[in-house]
């Protein structure tokens, strides 16, 4: 007969979610896991499989922090103005108290860039995909410009989100802002 689980687990997978996001998957072990989660390895490997599986699940949880940024930001009809917005809002939950600086999903991205690791992959070239369409569907409401300008705008912006996230981590709310004036300003 299975124990009972003494723990919330959506609970401990945020607490989780926190300490990848402060250390990168790979400086993160599995005695800061414990300690962190308050739970013992047995527990983590019994619900989660390996620190992996706990890892794409930390990953769930902040795309599902993330979603009424998202859901906004799909749902809004004024074109760039709705990225522009979309950029503030994506610094905005990494200043919310206990959130760490950065992205999770571009540190992740970053992090797993070059590595053979099939799901994390997966996952972040699905997110970095459905962003460019919303970028490029944002862009063609209200441009006169071809497609091929369009496309390319997307992908400058895309590039302008890593480095908005890479920033957020270690520059001050006026260079912040001003790096996102400048990036529209440019469009």
């Amino acid at each position: 007969m299975a124990r009972k689980k003494k723990y919330n687990e959506d609970e401990v997978i945020e607490k989780a979610m926190h300490l990848f996001w402060r250390n990168g998957y790979a400086a993160t072990s599995m005695q800061m896991l414990e300690k962190e989660m308050g739970i013992n390895k047995f527990s983590i490997y019994a619900s989660f499989g390996n620190k992996h599986g706990l890892f794409l699940k930390s990953i769930q949880c902040y795309k599902k922090q993330l979603n009424s940024i998202f859901e906004a930001f799909k749902n809004s009809n004024k074109g760039i103005e709705d990225i522009k917005d979309f950029f503030y809002n994506s610094v905005r939950i990494c200043q919310i108290e206990g959130n760490q600086k950065g992205c999770l999903l571009t540190n992740t991205y970053n992090e797993f860039s070059g590595i053979e690791d099939k799901q994390i992959n997966e996952l972040m070239n699905s997110f970095m995909k459905d962003l460019k369409e919303l970028f490029i569907q944002k862009l063609r409401m209200n441009s006169k410009k071809d497609e091929e300008t369009i496309v390319k705008q997307a992908n400058y912006l895309l590039l302008a989100k890593h480095g908005l996230a890479a920033a957020s981590r270690v520059n001050n709310e006026k260079e912040i802002e001003d790096y996102i004036e400048m990036t529209f300003k440019n469009l």
